[in-house]
């Protein structure tokens, strides 16, 4: 998913490219690769822990940095975004043409699928085209071994023209040849024959009328037949940055004379702008196809049915979506499970630390206000946020990054895709919806995935209707309460788990409602089509999959949180100790929600404490328990049993616990997401957007609850 802890940053859309060399001698190399490729275990393989992240220049499209030595030579590697073509359709393909045409990397490494090769050469045969220092690294060649595919290395590097190698990115050992074949191709460069692509003879004939001329006007080290052929293809986007890159100029009487030319000559074989790409197109496809003829060889040819006939019943129409249910439901009971205990002992440890602290700044002669202040309002939220967040997260992120790694996610994209299409929306959707489980602010950067800025905004403001990781601390205590019982059994783990599903079903099916009233409202459409590649199942990598679940989203959303609820813990003990005539900001602002509240089934402490939640959503409960008991600090309750105890005592009925349970699915935003729209839509309009469409729909949607709640109970 591309979920970094700078890249999923509120500030990530302000990065500004720079290849940054630790030496003036480094050599920078350019990773490439078909989505699903293993082009980030490469990457990462390589370079380590030693990276950096952050976007393209004028794009909201993630890069990444790293840097690895070799015998003789240190490396810059900059990873391309996974793309399938260099004939820029999408964001991610034009930041992968302009990085090979205009960035001058010393060496462009293409990484393939041993296992589809042939679809994989699409982009081998294109970057060669433009580039004249490529190394092709085939991946996974032990799944092929596993599927009867083999592949005749040293025939493939012959047919290409530029040195080849077969690794397992995830062997160590296998990485040490794509570094010794970076030193040979920078110390000892190969003079390897070029190759040819099966342009149409019309085709070359006019690429060649327009190279003769373009020679002459300007010197570039890029292929002088691709420069040509996008003049012919006039890609407005190319030729600014031709211009800007090049120099060169469109004006030029004798160069437009001869693209003139050039197109007329096609026009005589009925080969225009509308199909002069697919024409293209069909060039890469057949040479492809030519060359995987005499080096892909299969010892069976129904090497890939197993995983076919996974997909007959995960992409089935009607076991598809009970089994995405299931997995998840499954997903919640072990996330539930076994948060219970290290929440516990988290806490104990955290609020234990305050005696020690209130010890110490007695010690150096702090005022009593101020300590109190700092331990019982700012640390005390900050302990709070840490031991209910930190320990189902450290469970929910490995999960369901094993479920990304395994290829399960672009099936449920592909499930959902018929959904949102319905909806007026892209199917890309559905995997933005699922980043959202874990993380709203990292869902939304990763709508940039969607090309369509109209479908990319429908993604962002309904991405909020998916609950966070830090609303599911709330979810489940109000079910445990006051639906399922407080005893710790596995029957009653199991109903948390089914409950939860169930209103994680309501927020998807209100994803889907929204982004049609959207489609139909202010952002009126015509859904885009997409392709969407179903990887191979394949076996996660748990070590890896535990560190960089832990290192890159866990600590990532903890750390986020953590600076965001310091700040609230200032400001909500202030308004606690902060007293008028005799009663305090809290209660004065309770009382005044109070009556518009208890139209919507609250009241409002309730309402209070959801506004106050605004930076981080876990510490809504705390804040009801604190203007409940009329506490001047946050308190923490020993057990749901006596927190049950207090809400009823203050009026909470069954129709509150589902009110509230509504109202945190649907509301506004955090803070930190709300920031993030701002960066990505790049216009506080669709933030107010994005803040008051989930505000507005969880208010109607309670209001009407409550209505028919009180008509027949």
């Amino acid at each position: 998913m591309g979920l970094t802890n700078k890249s999923t940053g509120i500030n990530a859309s302000e990065t500004k490219l720079v290849i940054k060399k630790q030496s003036r001698n480094d050599k920078v190399v350019a990773i490439a690769g078909n989505p699903n490729v293993g082009k980030s275990t490469v990457f990462n393989g390589l370079t380590g822990l030693h990276q950096h992240t952050g976007n393209w220049p004028g794009k909201t499209v993630t890069n990444a940095q790293g840097y690895c030595r070799g015998k003789e030579n240190s490396y810059v590697l900059v990873d391309i975004p996974g793309t399938y073509s260099l004939l820029a359709h999408s964001a991610e393909e034009e930041v992968a043409r302009n990085l090979i045409c205009f960035e001058h990397p010393d060496i462009i490494v293409v990484v393939c699928d041993a296992t589809c090769l042939e679809r994989n050469l699409n982009l081998v045969i294109q970057t060669i085209e433009i580039h004249t220092n490529v190394i092709v690294c085939v991946n996974l060649l032990d799944e092929a071994k596993k599927k009867g595919i083999d592949i005749d290395l040293e025939q493939l590097s012959s047919c290409l023209g530029v040195p080849v190698i077969g690794i397992t990115a995830r062997k160590k050992t296998d990485l040490h040849k794509v570094i010794d074949s970076l030193d040979q191709a920078i110390d000892r460069p190969v003079n390897y024959k070029s190759l040819k692509i099966a342009y149409s003879d019309i085709l070359l004939q006019a690429i060649r009328i327009v190279e003769e001329v373009l020679q002459k006007k300007v010197t570039t080290s890029l292929s002088y037949q691709w420069l040509s052929l996008r003049l012919i293809e006039n890609d407005p986007s190319l030729m600014i940055e031709m211009s800007n890159q090049l120099g060169l100029d469109y004006d030029d009487q004798e160069l437009k004379e001869a693209i003139d030319q050039a197109n007329e000559l096609l026009a005589q074989h009925d080969i225009n702008k509308d199909n002069l790409q697919d024409k293209i197109v069909v060039s890469f496809i057949h040479s492809a196809h030519l060359i995987c003829q005499k080096v892909v060889h299969y010892q069976k040819q129904d090497y890939n049915q197993r995983d076919r006939q996974i997909d007959k019943i995960l992409t089935n129409r009607w076991t598809g979506y009970p089994i995405m249910i299931l997995l998840l439901a499954l997903i919640f009971w072990i996330t539930i499970t076994g948060a219970n205990y290290p929440s516990q002992w988290l806490s104990d440890f955290l609020f234990g630390l305050e005696v020690p602290f209130n010890q110490f700044f007695h010690f150096i002669g702090t005022p009593l206000w101020l300590s109190d202040m700092l331990v019982s309002g700012v640390y005390r939220v900050l302990a709070w946020v840490v031991s209910v967040m930190l320990p189902p997260m450290a469970i929910f992120f490995p999960l369901f990054t094993l479920m990304e790694d395994l290829g399960y996610l672009p099936r449920i994209a592909f499930n959902l895709d018929h959904a949102f299409k319905k909806c007026s929306a892209c199917g890309k959707q559905a995997l933005t919806m699922c980043m959202g489980f874990g993380c709203n602010a990292a869902g939304i950067v990763g709508c940039r995935i969607i090309d369509s800025p109209r479908e990319r905004l429908i993604a962002m403001i309904t991405n909020n209707f998916v609950p966070c990781n830090g609303r599911f601390p709330t979810l489940i205590a109000i079910l445990t309460m006051f639906f399922i019982g407080t005893e710790a059994t596995m029957q009653n783990s199991l109903l948390s788990a089914i409950f939860l599903t169930m209103l994680i079903v309501l927020g998807i099916t209100m994803t889907l409602i929204i982004s049609k009233l959207l489609s139909k409202t202010i952002l009126k459409g015509v859904p885009s089509s997409f392709t969407l590649e179903l990887p191979p199942y394949r076996k996660p990598q748990v070590g890896k999959v535990i560190v960089r679940s832990i290192f890159d989203r866990t600590l990532f959303v903890l750390s986020r949180a953590v600076a965001v609820a310091a700040p609230a813990g200032l400001i909500i003990w202030l308004m606690a100790n902060i007293s008028v005539d005799g009663m305090t900001i809290l209660n004065i602002t309770s009382n005044f929600l109070d009556p518009f509240a208890k139209c919507i089934g609250l009241d409002g402490v309730i309402l209070l404490a959801f506004i106050l939640g605004f930076p981080a959503n876990e510490i809504v409960i705390p804040i009801m328990i604190m203007a409940y008991l009329a506490s001047g600090s946050l308190i923490e309750m020993d057990n749901l049993v006596m927190l049950k105890s207090l809400l009823v005592e203050n009026g909470w009925t069954w129709i509150t616990a589902i009110n509230v349970m509504l109202f945190s699915l649907m509301h506004w935003p955090c803070s930190t997401t709300l920031l993030t729209i701002k960066k990505e839509a790049n216009s506080w309009k669709w933030a107010i957007v994005s803040f008051l469409v989930p505000a507005v729909t969880g208010i109607i949607i309670c209001s009407i609850f409550t209505m028919c709640a009180n008509l027949f109970i």
